[in-house]
């Protein structure tokens, strides 16, 4: 008898140190993860500083790339919207006042943008803006229920097999608009935005 609880307390302790020594392994990936990033931003950055530069000293225009995400806020109620309106806004998942969602831009998203602008604002938001909403607002659906994204484990167990591991992945790939931008936008939660102050 005691030599099968002694036996267990090892398989148990056995079993921890394996855990612990993945979740080190983890993190460190993570971590090298967060810092390719943000090297990749910064060198986009200077890339933009010196083709400006560039172009000033040649006395030639610079022209921006144009933007390829969007961030949309529904700003007006149910009352009084049209069939067709009102299908465009349940498609873009504004389904609430001061709803907020991540938008890829293309021709068909700017042709729904036309019809519903009187009911949105939207705007061209930066890293810091959607690292911000995602950190500070973000929820993800698992199973058809809002959760919090106060883990990584969250995001690897929905979007592990799309290489998202971790909320860095999530904002990069939402930030990039990369090849996976729709399975991950699908999966957060439209972000539930208080009213403006003031009006």
């Amino acid at each position: 008898r005691q030599k099968e609880i002694e036996e267990r307390q090892k398989r148990k302790l056995r079993h921890l140190e394996a855990c612990r020594k993945r979740q080190k392994k983890a993190r460190q990936e993570i971590l090298k993860h967060a810092e390719k990033y943000n090297l990749e931003y910064r060198k986009k950055e200077r890339e933009i500083v010196r083709s400006l530069r560039t172009a000033k000293h040649d006395k030639v225009f610079y022209a921006l790339e144009e933007p390829k995400l969007a961030f949309m806020v529904r700003i007006r109620g149910i009352r009084q919207v049209p069939p067709k309106v009102k299908t465009i806004l349940k498609l873009l998942r504004l389904r609430q006042l001061h709803n907020g969602v991540f938008v890829r831009l293309n021709k068909a998203t700017f042709n729904m943008i036309k019809r519903v602008e009187p009911y949105i604002a939207f705007g061209y938001p930066n890293l810091k803006t959607i690292r911000e909403l995602i950190y500070k607002r973000g929820y993800g659906r698992v199973l058809g229920q809002r959760v919090p994204l106060a883990d990584n484990h969250v995001v690897q167990e929905r979007l592990g097999k799309y290489g998202i591991m971790c909320v860095e992945d999530l904002i990069h790939e939402i930030y990039t608009v990369g090849p996976n931008f729709k399975h991950a936008n699908s999966f957060l939660w439209p972000f539930k935005l208080t009213s403006p102050r003031g009006g």
